[in-house]
């Protein structure tokens, strides 16, 4: 797991939470570059993928991820753990299966995801509070 600034630091409550997500996502979508769509999401392409092809909601897809809170806590790195992952897209959280279909393979792109596309009122586990905003750092390796 990647390293936070402290057990539970991101948790907050739902009401904190969203105060941070609303100020966070009204900065970030004046930065350069950042696209944002109707459902919310936001993306910025930190480097355009070589091979022009995308993959579907249907796609398994190998991943590279650093995963992290709006105050920089990390919730996990795979960069650094060198430990890519795959997964069907399927699964992933509203919000990933948005913006990697978006992506061409061996890209790399920022996603900045509101609540109501990753775990909403619920939160997870205990680094991810109610009404969190996420920010995924992701390079597509590969999908079939």
């Amino acid at each position: 797991m990647g390293r936070g600034k402290s057990k539970g630091a991101g948790k907050g409550s739902k009401g904190q939470n969203r105060k941070n997500t609303e100020s966070f996502l009204d900065k970030n979508r004046q930065k350069e570059g950042v696209k944002v769509f109707d459902s919310g999401l936001q993306m910025l392409i930190l480097e355009k993928g070589d091979d022009h092809t995308l993959p579907d909601l249907n796609a398994q897809v190998t991943i590279h991820q650093r995963i992290l809170l709006t105050d920089g806590t990390v919730i996990r790195d795979t960069y650094q753990e060198n430990t890519p992952e795959t997964f069907p897209l399927q699964e992933a959280i509203p919000g990933l299966k948005e913006g990697i279909p978006l992506m061409n393979k061996s890209e790399r792109s920022k996603f900045f995801v509101p609540p109501e596309l990753a775990w909403g009122k619920r939160g997870a586990g205990d680094k991810i509070g109610p009404m969190a905003t996420l920010i995924f750092d992701i390079r597509l390796i590969d999908f079939f």
